[in-house]
């Protein structure tokens, strides 16, 4: 087995094997706590830039499917697990994980003790991180970590360019066409507007660097803008598109990284969380309803509103809608003069449970009640 090495920039280091690419690779050390779902979760655009770590200790089970990826490819800057799967067992596997991660250049490390590494991030909170294998493992730690320290921090990071998509396509509606909706892809992940289409609706997706003008004239019913990496500070255009959403009134619909740019638009500021919410079980209530939801999160900034109160902004009263039960972290806001509302987490739940589904006929609602 290759020798490889993971070094935390605050000089935390844990020894291992290579998994995957052999090599070096760097980004922001975060972890997730799925036990399965791998697949789904390192294709979501939104890990771009991210070390995602599994918590669950056996991972690889499953194998590689030509069908469960949720974008054109993985995403993550590298990946970390504790025992990887000896044989792949399941009848839709083409290929193992391991072959996977190295046919895409995807530099990893196995036989870390995740649960250490884990209590540490929770402790000291996401940084900066490099996973060195072959050669480049066998230069001194002290020349390693800093490498990692010379690696740019997730604040101010920007990546939507990077994931976007750079031509706009339409996910035909299944069944008859009611409405017509732009989707703006942030890092959008392809199961999203699959249930956008299951409830008629003919999905324009579209790039970043679309226009107002064109956003809303693809987006003739409603405007919805999806999950994606970085830092909602530098997403200063996608501020300006959901302004002049609110402004034309169009109904808007925005999850993760759109419910922080929502929020921007709206004038609340935003903030980098100390480790922040990944993984397929995060309870979160609906205040609406006063139900409690267990919800898949992948988000490292959330947005600063107060949620004991509403809000007056520059497009009327906004209400918190939804908030994290184990920290109060925003988790939704609600638009109460215009048809906009938007939440912090993944309700296409791919990979994670189903409980948020209704939001999509939440966003039906709005579009029929603005016609």
């Amino acid at each position: 087995m290759t020798n490889a090495v993971l070094v935390l920039e605050d000089g935390q280091v844990f020894d291992g094997q290579a998994y995957g690419a052999v090599g070096k690779t760097f980004g922001e050390a975060v972890f997730a706590t799925g036990m399965t779902g791998y697949q789904e979760t390192i294709t979501d655009p939104s890990y771009c830039g991210q070390v995602v770590m599994q918590t669950a200790p056996h991972i690889g089970n499953t194998g590689w499917n030509d069908e469960d990826d949720e974008s054109k490819q993985i995403w993550v800057a590298g990946y970390v697990v504790r025992d990887p799967a000896r044989r792949v067992s399941n009848w839709r596997a083409k290929r193992s994980l391991d072959e996977e991660l190295e046919s895409q250049g995807i530099v990893g490390i196995s036989g870390i003790d995740t649960r250490a590494l884990t209590r540490h991030l929770r402790e000291h909170g996401a940084m900066r991180v490099g996973i060195f294998s072959g050669e480049a493992a066998q230069k001194p730690v002290a020349s390693l970590l800093d490498e990692v320290r010379a690696v740019p921090e997730m604040e101010g990071a920007s990546f939507s360019e990077t994931v976007s998509t750079k031509e706009a396509y339409i996910v035909p509606a299944i069944g008859e066409k009611k409405f017509q909706v732009a989707a703006l892809d942030l890092g959008i992940k392809s199961m999203t507007p699959h249930l956008m289409a299951q409830r008629g609706i003919e999905v324009h997706v579209v790039p970043s660097t679309i226009s107002a003008d064109e956003l809303l004239e693809r987006g003739r019913d409603g405007v919805f803008v999806s999950n994606g990496p970085g830092d909602p500070a530098t997403a200063q255009h996608a501020v300006a598109l959901v302004k002049a959403t609110l402004e034309a009134k169009r109904a808007f619909f925005g999850i993760c990284f759109g419910n922080q740019i929502l929020g921007r638009a709206l004038g609340f500021g935003t903030y980098k969380l100390r480790y922040g919410h990944r993984g397929i079980n995060q309870p979160v209530m609906d205040r609406t309803t006063g139900k409690v939801e267990v919800t898949a999160h992948n988000h490292g900034f959330a947005v600063d509103a107060p949620i004991d109160r509403d809000s007056e902004t520059p497009f009327g009263r906004v209400r918190v809608s939804h908030v994290c039960l184990n920290d109060d972290v925003v988790e939704g806001l609600e638009c109460l003069d215009v048809p906009a509302f938007s939440v912090q987490y993944h309700p296409e739940a791919a990979a994670g449970p189903h409980d948020s589904a209704y939001l999509f006929d939440r966003f039906v609602e709005v579009m029929e009640g603005t016609r």
